[in-house]
């Protein structure tokens, strides 16, 4: 019988904005639940000054590097540990940088090798209601600063307002107001002091996974269906998209159709059998690029995950079995 998914949350939000206050109050909580954490702690520099904190825990920690740049790939390995029944964990926490973009950790959890065994729940993203503004604004912060700050923000499925006692009623409003120009509708925005949040609250599914296979043996061909999903929820407007079971493809036709993708596909990568050169190619897709590797293993299934904000997933898969595949759809 396979092991469930690991349900896994990821903490982001910039330098001093709460991270590891609320890392530790969810700790405090799983535990007092009976539930055994696992943590994957990243930070830039070579020593984790605050890995005092966590002794005892089962954690990881990445150092002298980020994970959404330089040491990826190893997070995608060191994730592995938590697979192995002598380290199984109810449920895992990844806290990145203050200056991590949440959407490239995201891209390593939902890595083709590592699909079975986490299932990312949602991305909580921390904001200092007290320097909020002062990020944001052209004459107090670097371009830079704010754009990590957006990508933190617009990748969110939940934001944490955290240190609200610092702040009047009047920044209140211009937070607000600069937040939901940022944020889409369907995310929450809960206001906090000292990170101090319900459990329950962080703890909610705000992503989901749509998985689609269109091999004929399943039986369900061209059909999809939603992993773990709750129907008593509304939609998520997160997803991972996943196809699985396709036959090998042209790769200037399947290159075409992934450069053609609606703007709301965000990322896109997976393994694919391609005609000729014939072999399995692991692909990576962003900002309109395509990337392909031949894969060493050569016995992998197929696989496609896009991943997006409120993605038209019918069209996206009839569009790919008419123009990738050359097939009727379903």
């Amino acid at each position: 019988m396979s092991r469930p998914k690991i349900p896994t949350y990821i903490l982001s939000g910039f330098l001093g904005s709460g991270k590891t206050t609320v890392l530790l109050k969810m700790l405090s909580d799983f535990k007092s639940r009976g539930l055994k954490p696992g943590i994957v702690l990243n930070e830039l520099g070579q020593v984790n000054v605050e890995g005092h904190m966590f002794k005892g825990e089962k954690m990881l920690e990445m150092l002298d590097g980020c994970i959404c740049c330089t040491i990826q790939d190893d997070l995608r390995e060191e994730l592995q540990f938590f697979l192995q029944d002598e380290n199984a964990v109810d449920i895992l926490l990844i806290e990145g940088t203050g200056v991590a973009n949440p959407k490239e950790i995201l891209e390593a959890l939902t890595d083709p090798r590592l699909r079975d065994g986490f299932e990312t729940q949602s991305i909580i993203s921390l904001a200092d209601a007290s320097k909020f503004l002062e990020y944001q604004s052209i004459f107090s912060s670097s371009r830079e600063i704010r754009e990590m700050l957006n990508e933190q923000i617009t990748s969110a499925t939940l934001i944490l307002l955290n240190k609200m006692d610092l702040v009047n009623e009047k920044t209140k409003d211009k937070i607000y107001k600069k937040l939901r120009k940022q944020l889409k509708a369907e995310v929450e925005i809960i206001e906090t002091v000292y990170g101090d949040v319900e459990l329950d609250e962080l703890l909610k599914k705000r992503m989901s996974t749509v998985a689609v296979s269109l091999s004929k043996e399943t039986g369900n061909a061209g059909h999809s269906h939603h992993e773990h999903e709750d129907h008593h929820h509304h939609e998520h407007p997160f997803k991972a998209f996943k196809i699985e079971d396709f036959p090998a493809v042209e790769r200037i036709r399947f290159e075409k159709w992934l450069k053609k993708l609606p703007e709301s596909v965000l990322r896109g990568k997976g393994m694919v059998s391609l005609a000729s050169p014939s072999g399995l190619y692991q692909f990576q897709f962003a900002s309109k690029e395509v990337e392909m590797e031949r894969m060493e293993d050569q016995n992998c299934r197929t696989c496609l995950i896009l991943i997006g904000y409120n993605m038209p997933i019918e069209e996206i898969r009839v569009s790919f079995q008419q123009e990738v595949l050359q097939t009727v759809s379903i």
